[in-house]
């Protein structure tokens, strides 16, 4: 069975990234993006990763460019923003595609794994993101900062939706740290 730790991954330098080298690790897998409502949401991320890393909690960040390009920049211009506008100190690797042909491996397998919970109950949020993508698979990541709990096994555990702060998952992360 393919889990998590069976993919690779681009580093933002372009480096090969075994996901095996998270493995007896809590991952939280991000699709982040510099111009959008939700970017600060890497504050909490940041504050999230730093209380919890020594426990046992990775944080990997993929920038995507595929909701109204709202991540534009180039890998080394994604890492200054991160680095210089939130001091984020997870990585955040090179930007991918999270839908479509294209899309990375990785996230094909998240999405499987974890088609989400996208509906009504998310408010003007939904209704706003279902305006602009009416024909999205029901397991496409609908926008900026989905993100996805994998267990230390690799295995997905859920998956949150963009409107879901990192505050709000803390409680979740506890049980499996």
């Amino acid at each position: 069975m393919t889990t998590v730790h069976d993919f690779k991954v681009r580093a933002a330098d372009g480096a090969e990234v075994s996901l095996a080298e998270f493995a007896g690790k809590l991952l939280l897998i991000v699709n982040v993006a510099s111009k959008c409502g939700l970017t600060p949401q890497y504050e909490g991320l940041e504050a999230l990763y730093r209380a919890e890393k020594d426990n046992g909690l990775e944080i990997l960040g993929f920038p995507s460019n595929q909701f109204k390009e709202q991540e534009p920049g180039t890998d080394a211009e994604i890492q200054e923003f991160c680095t210089t506008t939130y001091d984020v100190t997870f990585p955040v690797l090179a930007k991918v595609d999270v839908n479509g042909p294209d899309a990375d491996p990785l996230f094909v397998h998240l999405r499987a794994a974890a088609p989400g919970d996208f509906g009504p109950h998310l408010g003007r949020f939904y209704e706003a993101i279902s305006a602009l993508n009416p024909d999205a698979p029901a397991d496409a990541v609908k926008w900026n900062f989905t993100k996805f709990l994998v267990g230390r096994d690799g295995e997905v555990i859920k998956r949150y939706e963009p409107p879901t702060t990192p505050e709000e998952i803390r409680e979740d992360l506890q049980q499996y740290l």
